[in-house]
């Protein structure tokens, strides 16, 4: 059969008419290296490298040769026939010896035969593009890649496998459903019955809320777990929040005396814990001050503790009065209490007690260390290493986003209908939801978002 013939001819399943190829393991030394082909040319490009025809789905041991017979490696050679292949299309894979070397000869051959080089991330492009994943799954590809923990590794395998999909299929089959129940009532507007005073159409409504709020949850949860927490470290001066940012960071990043408002500016610290990212922000103690340059780093520590995942407002044990300090609407905080080393137990135990309603209170030690454990279990907590919420999947950015915006649209179109004024802008609130919940899994035509998206991707996926 020649490239023109059948099924391999010049146009693969999805229309395409040239064939990928790239080293699909890594840089470096291995046992083990990959070429992966992909297209319309990979049974003309297999019957040449390997001199005979593989039979589909089954692994082959043969030498791959060069143009001139001669072997270039000796490996398992593996064709799967489209569509039932990763990509949707004809897939070769050539597993041979993973010496750099060894692995640009066979795709120098490859390329010889009338395939490409691969762009980062198009093998995954082509399986979203043939309907062989979505968005979110061709996305937990890379992330299970990149993860570096444990934690961040189980939540992307569950968003590969689709749950973080079927979460979000289900909010928009629940906003179909709504919006075809509206949509009736108001084609039968004119009639005796009033649709939109149904109580079933308000509490299906509510239900869907309630459906964005849990996999908003979860969906957070992985987003922290992916891209790590922000943590603010506020308080009054000499508390030890600049003590703490250093026993955290494992250096001296920040300045420390016993001058009060030696901070005057926001210090940032890039850290690691266990595999998560933590971003540790120590800004100025906030007090009243005439001196200009640090009421400029009080308004700054104001403005980080506004954009900061978690704040730890540090309070001295032996000095506990908390600062004067109006915190922002919805400021998560955790209660610190520093310098546990300078009171007895009881004292410190009283402090305990009358600490946060929700019992975030830590007693630590920036000095000693004691405590310090705790903390950075805390924080991991925070970042979602333990899967404090059940079945957390990986997401991104964009997946918050948009799940927040189908959740205002939804509820701005439920308050229209309680209100029944202009019911029928009501629907259109509802479709500007679905179109937000598309966005997620890939169902509409955005190229430069796809773009974006798979050219982050490595090479030879």
């Amino acid at each position: 059969m020649t490239s023109s013939d059948g099924p391999d001819g010049p146009d693969g399943p999805d229309g395409s008419s040239d064939t990928i190829a790239a080293v699909a393991t890594g840089a470096g030394r291995a046992g083990v290296g990959i070429v992966r082909v992909s297209g319309p040319r990979v049974l003309h490009i297999a019957d040449a490298v390997l001199g005979r025809t593989l039979s589909p789905r089954t692994a082959t041991y043969a030498p791959f040769l060069d143009g001139d017979g001669l072997s270039l490696d000796v490996g398992i050679a593996l064709r799967f026939v489209a569509p039932d292949s990763f990509t949707g299309e004809h897939v070769l894979e050539l597993q041979g010896h993973g010496g750099p070397v060894v692995l640009d000869r066979v795709l120098a051959r490859v390329l010889s035969l009338g395939a490409r080089a691969a762009r980062p991330g198009e093998f995954s492009e082509r399986a979203f593009l043939n309907d062989k994943l979505d968005l979110t799954q061709a996305e937990a590809i890379a992330d299970l890649i990149d993860s570096a923990s444990e934690s961040a590794a189980r939540a992307a395998v569950r968003s590969l496998s689709g749950e973080f999909s079927a979460d979000v299929q289900a909010l928009v089959d629940d906003l179909v459903g709504l919006r075809v129940w509206l949509e009736a009532a108001l084609d039968f507007s004119e009639e005796e019955i009033d649709f939109l005073a149904d109580p079933a159409l308000d509490a299906r409504a509510v239900a869907l809320l309630t459906g964005f709020d849990r996999v908003l949850a979860r969906a957070g949860q992985g987003q922290r777990l992916r891209d790590g927490l922000t943590v603010a470290i506020a308080g009054r001066p000499n508390v030890g929040k600049s003590s703490l940012m250093n026993r955290l960071a494992g250096v001296e990043a920040a300045i420390v005396t016993d001058v009060p408002g030696t901070t005057r500016d926001v210090l940032r610290e890039d850290i690691v814990l266990d595999g998560v990212p933590l971003r540790i922000i120590d800004t100025a103690g906030l007090r009243d001050t005439h001196d200009p340059v640090e009421r400029i780093g009080i308004e700054r520590a104001r403005a980080a503790l506004a954009s900061a995942d978690r704040v730890l407002l540090v309070i001295a044990a032996d000095d506990p009065a908390p600062p004067d300090e109006n915190w922002p609407a919805g400021l998560a905080v955790t209660r610190v209490i520093n310098k546990r080393d300078a009171v007895g137990d009881a004292a410190l135990q009283r402090l305990l007690d009358e600490g946060s309603p929700d019992g975030a209170d830590l007693a630590v030690s920036a000095v000693t260390g004691q405590g310090l454990d705790a903390l950075r279990a805390h924080l991991l907590s925070l970042a979602g290493h333990d899967a404090a919420v059940e079945g957390v999947y990986l997401a991104r950015r964009r997946h918050l986003d948009a799940l927040g915006e189908a959740r205002s649209f939804t509820e701005a179109g439920l308050e229209r209908l309680r209100s029944a004024v202009m019911p029928e802008l009501a629907a259109e609130e509802l479709r500007r939801a679905q179109e937000a919940l598309n966005r997620i899994t890939g169902r509409f035509d955005a190229d430069d978002l796809l773009g974006a998206i798979f050219g982050s991707f490595c090479v030879g996926k």
